[in-house]
């Protein structure tokens, strides 16, 4: 129900949607074209992934590529738009924030922070 909404009510505004699932943090970089995706204000992981990381001995660089770390979905538009994006997920009971911004660059490319203030570069 929230993309349809989004959907309806952004129209063209609604650049572009992705669930982060089969590629993480990482797998906006298979959409656009010459575009810089900076993530610096990504949501707390669950503390399921804080388990799988310490069992497994995966690196946070690898958690990030493979695991979505608790942020399922990405929606793209203008900055004007962002709060009532969030007021409409809220009426869903899904929480929901900015978590970073795009720019244009020569090629697709990522810099990720994550809550820990550990600064990744993909692309």
């Amino acid at each position: 129900p929230l993309v349809q909404q989004l959907h309806t009510r952004l129209g063209d505004e609604l650049t572009g949607l992705v669930h982060c699932s089969g590629g993480g943090q990482t797998k906006c970089l298979r959409f656009g074209k010459g575009v810089h995706y900076i993530k610096d204000n990504l949501l707390e992981p669950p503390p399921i992934f804080a388990a799988i990381q310490e069992a497994s001995g995966t690196g946070t660089d690898e958690m990030h590529t493979v695991f979505n770390m608790g942020h399922r979905l990405e929606a793209y538009m203008p900055p004007a738009r962002t709060a009532e994006v969030i007021d409409m997920a809220a009426s869903q009971g899904i929480k929901a924030q900015v978590v970073g911004r795009t720019e244009a660059a020569g090629n697709n490319c990522l810099t990720l922070t994550t809550p820990g203030g550990i600064t990744c570069q993909y692309g």
